[in-house]
């Protein structure tokens, strides 16, 4: 039977879950392990099964989920009746090599990296629910948890889709997740309510004219200049049919076209991305940016076809579960170890499960206090201060036990 929290001689909760030293210790060991052997999106297969090794050693009960890899296990025996909460974390590494010097942990497969920290997401929910269990034989659990171990999260449209098919929401109420930032200091996480990250999807385009010589471009199609004209045009065509505060953005990230400098090409290739801070903006977003590329591609006589490729929302975090997390870290370390943070322009298909059930992410901090640091996700030489697995842990299993007694 569960207990409410002790309290201290102030009167405040005194919550218990809290990370022991063996287990930091354990856990900062997992997390390089996962860091020397990154797997890509749907060929987690290594990180699967240490995950579910651990956890079975822990005497849980995970299952691998219908795609081959990642998994879900439930902490806690669930009634049947009060929905659980569920705490996810990601497990795909990066197709880009690892740059670092100087650490032993330095990725073992070549153009292979954890640069977007799924690394530590992993261990720290692995973390919680190690943590947990113990509470759970304890008698203090006072509600079961659900750990979700998502596969593909780089891989538009994302492996969240895939997990929830799975199953892994049924019986889940609510859901919460963190996300490395090196812009915030080890022992803080960031916080906010509304729409944290952007909306991703890939544009694919492709031209074709009947081409000829450079000497007589009026005979032509040009579709180096249409290309041209489609990169620079179309983000300026969308400026003026969507309100500037969603946030549409056209980005190109390749051209290609041509040969020979004397030839105009028959055909031509752009790919880039559509972000949007809006969800609204963003479900009008395929219509629009088709519009807007048909009409300049017309306007220069190419024949265009369009791939646009839905990736995620935005992740859009629920005000009651924000609480929660503040409230958990503020248990833990206090309200200035939280600070307010910015809607990201990058994508995360967190934001799937918030389709189905509230939830909420939090940016959790991974630069050492006081370095400075400029590292940014994505690259090749990113690394974490790894005290952030200790306060990912510790944000988690104070959020557990709070949400459990507030159901």
């Amino acid at each position: 039977m569960s207990r409410e929290p002790d309290a201290d001689l102030s009167g405040a909760a005194v919550l218990p879950g809290t990370l022991s030293d063996s287990l930091r210790t354990e856990l900062i060991t997992f997390r390089r392990d996962l860091h020397m052997h990154p797997e890509l999106g749907n060929q987690e297969f290594r990180t699967t099964a240490a995950l579910k090794a651990r956890l079975e050693a822990a005497g849980l009960h995970p299952r691998v989920l219908d795609s081959g890899t990642g998994l879900m296990c439930d902490v806690g025996t669930w009634d049947g009746v009060r929905p659980m909460l569920a705490i996810r974390a990601d497990i795909d590494a990066l197709p880009i090599p690892d740059t670092k010097t100087g650490v032993p942990y330095r990725s073992t497969v070549p153009d292979r990296a954890h640069a977007c920290g799924h690394d530590v997401h992993t261990t720290t929910v692995l973390g919680a629910g190690l943590v947990l269990a113990e509470l759970d034989r304890q008698g203090l659990l006072p509600n079961a948890v659900r750990l979700i171990f998502q596969p593909a999260e780089e891989v538009l449209p994302g492996g969240a889709a895939d997990a929830i098919e799975s199953g892994v929401l049924t019986g889940v109420g609510r859901i919460i997740a963190v996300h490395c930032d090196p812009r915030v200091d080890a022992g803080r996480i960031g916080l906010r309510a509304g729409a944290i990250t952007s909306a991703c999807d890939r544009l694919e385009v492709t031209l074709d004219g009947p081409g000829g010589h450079t000497a007589r471009p009026h005979l032509t199609t040009d579709l180096v200049t249409a290309a041209a004209k489609i990169v620079t045009e179309v983000p300026a065509v969308l400026s003026r049919r969507v309100d500037a505060r969603a946030g549409l953005a056209v980005t190109w990230g390749r051209i290609e076209s041509g040969h020979a400098c004397n030839v105009i090409p028959q055909h031509a290739e752009l790919s880039g991305t559509v972000r949007c801070l809006d969800l609204h903006a963003w479900r009008e977003a395929p219509d629009l940016v088709h519009a807007a590329i048909d009409e300049v591609a017309t306007l220069h006589r190419a024949k265009s076809q369009i791939n646009y490729v839905r990736g995620v929302p935005p992740v859009v975090n629920d005000p009651v579960m924000t609480d929660l997390l503040r409230d958990a870290q503020a248990a833990r370390r206090g309200m200035d170890a939280i600070e307010d943070t910015e809607q990201s322009l990058g994508g995360e298909d967190f934001s799937w499960y918030l389709e189905h059930v509230p939830g909420a992410m939090a940016r959790l901090g991974v630069r050492p206090p006081g370095s400075g640091a400029r590292l940014d996700l994505h690259r090749g030489d990113f690394d974490v201060d790894e005290e952030a697995i200790r306060v990912g842990v510790e944000l988690f299993t104070a959020a557990a036990l709070l949400d459990g007694h507030r159901s």
